[in-house]
């Protein structure tokens, strides 16, 4: 009984890591929604944790911002307040960051002092370190994008990359902490269910980067209408343009892989339910019917966003930025649901 405690704390301990990083990413989107994330043009993963004390200060990061293209040629016009303005929320942003790492180190010491791990969570532990700071490195690398004279904003590829490698930590983590937290007699076996989820899972990390692609290239301006877009079914270049790179294209691919998620997730809804008949008492009764519930909300989210692009007005935070952050709450949720989903339903073993 003590042994179970003991796993079950450390599983909690996880879980609200998935939420810290879940917070985290939210952060990001308002960081990029209010157009802060080239404010602080230095990396300082120590000192950086405090913000600007004084004039000098407050001065000096406004002159290092003062020296990059968003600056020069998008808030020329910006005032030292304009400028606290962005560099709070991406303060904010990196400040979370270094809480979600302390709240990891103290609470890794404090478990491994009271001899809360055993030797199996050694490799995961390992792999968690690792996912962590190549998080950091990237999120520095895809900044680093854009403090530069001639970009507006941080490469949209970079920053897809960044938004993945956070939900790949997060799917990590939460693996991690159901392997703990959910008795093997609480799971199912069905092989084939398990492989068709790891479709849908993989099918979404594309949604996923197609929505990143959205987000950094602006594309909802480009087509702020619905059913079609812009009164097509098809984007006139769709064969010639670039698929990551053009703002029609991204827009097509995303709208038209959310479409093909709903039909999936429906017949795995169906089959779920169908499976649920055999294994009563099981934890699926109760995690199948998330996924389905928040890719409709998702998907409805995502057409009121596009709907609403022509309300952006730059520098507010209004009714396309607050939908945008809902839509991109309820993908991580989906997300996450998915994984548990995957882990409640393990393969056969082969003898």
């Amino acid at each position: 009984m003590l042994e179970h405690n003991k796993k079950k704390a450390v599983a909690f301990w996880l879980l609200a890591g998935v939420a810290m990083i879940i917070i985290q990413t939210l952060l990001g989107g308002v960081t990029r929604l209010t157009g802060s994330g080239l404010s602080i043009t230095k990396w300082n993963p120590i000192f950086g944790i405090l913000p600007p004390l004084n004039a000098k200060q407050w001065n000096d990061a406004f002159d290092g911002y003062k020296q990059i293209g968003q600056f020069k040629y998008l808030n020329s016009d910006f005032t030292l307040s304009d400028f606290q303005f962005i560099f709070f929320w991406e303060w904010l942003h990196r400040f979370w960051a270094r809480m979600l790492g302390i709240v990891f180190a103290v609470g890794f010491v404090y478990f491994l002092v009271r001899q809360y791990f055993d030797k199996k969570m050694i490799k995961p532990f390992v792999v968690l370190f690792l996912l962590g700071g190549l998080q950091g490195l990237i999120g520095w690398i895809m900044v680093a994008s854009g403090l530069n004279d001639s970009h507006l904003y941080v490469d949209h590829i970079k920053l897809a990359l960044h938004f993945v490698s956070a939900m790949v930590l997060a799917c990590y983590t939460l693996w991690f902490a159901l392997q703990l937290f959910i008795p093997e007699e609480k799971r199912v076996t069905n092989t084939g269910f398990q492989n068709y989820t790891v479709v849908i899972i993989l099918l979404l990390f594309v949604q996923l980067t197609y929505g990143a692609f959205m987000a950094g290239l602006k594309a909802a301006m480009a087509a702020p209408t619905w059913p079609r877009i812009n009164g097509m079914i098809l984007p006139d270049n769709l064969a010639g343009a670039s698929w990551i790179s053009d703002k029609m294209n991204v827009h097509f691919f995303h709208r038209n892989i959310a479409y093909l998620l709903i039909f999936l997730l429906l017949f795995w809804f169906a089959k779920a339910r169908q499976i649920k008949k055999s294994f009563k008492g099981t934890i699926l009764t109760q995690t199948a019917r998330w996924p389905i519930i928040f890719v409709l909300v998702q998907v409805g989210l995502g057409i009121a966003t596009v709907l609403c692009a022509p309300l952006i007005v730059p520098g507010k935070f209004g009714v396309f930025e607050i939908l945008a952050e809902l839509h991109q709450m309820t993908a991580m949720f989906l997300l996450m649901a998915m994984m548990v989903n995957l882990y409640v339903v393990k393969k056969k073993v082969r003898i």
